[in-house]
């Protein structure tokens, strides 16, 4: 009897978990893959979002936590030149900078094996970057794009969990080549 109770264990153990449906942060409907985000400017989480709960915090004029994370792309070609890069002291090839406005600056950051680190910069705001939601994402050498700031954390993301070694290992190299790919393919 105890085999018994203990095979049937562990067939229950094992099982794998049932794929629970993603849900709206905000009322907790279920949502699909393709859903959009908002950012808490309080504590600058993203937070996923239904369709209704985005369209809600759309108004850039409206002074609420929370602000949607709008679906542009555009390039903005060779954003930083060599001196331009070495001169912000930006201390890695990979970059994003957006426009934080609870610290009325532009922030960069450089997402690496710990996640992000932040830097703030004294440059001026970029005027056509929307704040909190929108950045810059730059490397070295290449052009850069005005993209959707999940994008970057989705970036952030990934090369945490594919990170190997000093400088990323190729895994790291061929997802953030990717990203630019895609990018390069929405902004075009």
């Amino acid at each position: 009897m105890t085999d018994s109770l203990a095979t049937l264990r562990r067939v229950v153990r094992n099982r794998p978990a049932a794929d629970r449906p993603e849900r709206c942060e905000m009322c907790s409907v279920t949502i699909g893959p393709a859903h959009g985000h908002v950012v808490d400017l309080q504590s600058r989480q993203l937070l996923c979002a239904c369709r209704p709960c985005y369209l809600l915090f759309t108004d850039d004029a409206a002074h609420l936590r929370y602000r949607a994370v709008p679906d542009r792309y555009a390039p903005v070609g060779a954003f930083l030149d060599e001196r331009a890069w070495d001169e912000l002291q930006i201390p890695v090839g990979l970059a994003f900078l957006f426009h934080n406005s609870a610290l009325g600056r532009m922030v960069a950051l450089y997402p690496g094996p710990a996640g992000a680190t932040e830097s703030e910069l004294d440059m001026p705001v970029v005027a056509d970057l929307r704040p909190d939601v929108e950045a810059l994402l730059l490397r070295r050498g290449s052009d850069g794009y005005l993209v959707p700031i999940d994008v970057c954390y989705e970036l952030v993301g990934r090369l945490r969990t594919l990170w190997r070694g000093f400088d990323g290992g190729q895994e790291a190299h061929a997802a953030v080549d990717e990203l630019f790919e895609r990018v390069r393919a929405r902004a075009s």
